[in-house]
């Protein structure tokens, strides 16, 4: 019995497979952080994060803005929960900027390439009206974005129909509910949540980081992908306890748990996502959250590379050409040994 257990588990797994290979063939993709501007700044982080290359994810967080004169709503790209109204919108700073190159890709049809680039929202506000409005702005670009149809069970994972951008979101209920639930089986999923986590035990901050870092991958993601759930979504404080500020030096010991975090993700059948590695003098910080700064380039650039190694499929940085030129550098089928 446990013989054909094992059989029927194993089978299961391989058939997770061609998901995983969907993205870059299961190599580790360049994961633009917070690729827009803040308060009418850095409006180049777009241009920036598409011209290292292809694939690429871009972040780009949402909320909603109700305009006080009108009453209607939009969707703003914003750091922050309450917009002011000057925050450009999804379709203005996204869609108008990729449609030359999505366009050039439709023409080209070259499939094996795509997704050339991965739409990654952060919602800072889960509204109805904001989550509705995204799925039917979505609905107006379909022509574009990868889709799945919805299954009846759950955990039949249906195949993607590949177009030139994947759009991913993050582990809310709320955004579950508009995006997956609502939709009918046999109707198109148009963007795809990453699963959850399970609870981190601990009374304080220290109790938490400790175990965060140290309980065995199996507890932290427990469940099976789903149609709607095929992403797994970390912090670094998974790896090294404490996260990026209270890093040491890089040891053997963080590189395999490093490498068991993915290795079990991807037997699960999940793609599996760390943010956010920089490094950076702190008073040449670019707008970036000290809080994701390991201190110094070289810093960051042994955590890319060790990632790069472990086949992680999402390496979130907000130091794109860094992490670009090193990904470059170190092009090799790194997701063989993830396996």
């Amino acid at each position: 019995m446990k013989l054909l257990f094992g059989c029927l588990l194993a089978s299961a797994l391989f058939a997770q497979r061609p998901a995983l290979e969907f993205l870059n063939h299961n190599r580790p993709v360049l994961d633009a952080h917070n690729c827009y501007p803040y308060d009418g700044r850095w409006q180049d982080r777009l241009p920036r994060a598409l011209a290292a290359g292809s694939p690429v994810s871009i972040e780009q967080d949402l909320t909603w803005y109700v305009d006080p004169a009108t009453r209607q709503g939009r969707i703003a790209i914003s750091h922050r929960r309450k917009a002011t109204g000057s925050e450009p919108t999804l379709r203005q700073y996204f869609f108008d900027q990729v449609r030359p190159i999505v366009e050039r890709a439709l023409r080209d049809n070259d499939r094996a390439r795509w997704p050339l680039i991965v739409l990654h929202f952060d919602f800072k506000s889960n509204e109805p009206p904001l989550l509705h409005a995204v799925w039917d702005l979505l609905g107006e670009y379909e022509d574009w974005i990868t889709t799945a149809r919805k299954t009846a069970k759950p955990h039949d994972l249906a195949p993607f129909d590949p177009k030139p951008i994947l759009v991913v979101t993050e582990d809310s209920d709320a955004q579950e509910e508009v995006f997956y639930r609502q939709v009918p089986v046999g109707a198109k999923l148009r963007l795809f949540g990453s699963a959850h986590t399970a609870k981190i035990p601990g009374n304080s901050d220290e109790e938490r980081d400790h175990y965060a870092a140290t309980l065995p991958p199996a507890k932290l993601l427990t469940e099976r992908p789903t149609d709607y759930r095929r992403w797994w979504n970390n912090s670094w404080h998974e790896v090294e306890e404490g996260g990026q500020t209270r890093a040491g030096a890089w040891t053997a010991s963080d590189a395999r748990r490093l490498r068991a975090l993915v290795k079990h993700a991807h037997r699960l059948g999940y793609w599996i996502r760390f943010y956010t590695l920089d490094g950076f003098p702190a008073d040449d910080d670019h707008g970036w959250d000290q809080g994701y700064n390991f201190g110094s380039l070289e810093g960051a650039r042994v955590r890319w590379r060790a990632a790069i190694e472990a086949g992680v499929d999402f390496i979130a940085t907000d130091q794109y050409e860094d992490l670009a030129q090193e990904m470059k550098a170190r092009s090799t089928p790194a997701a063989v040994s993830s396996r």
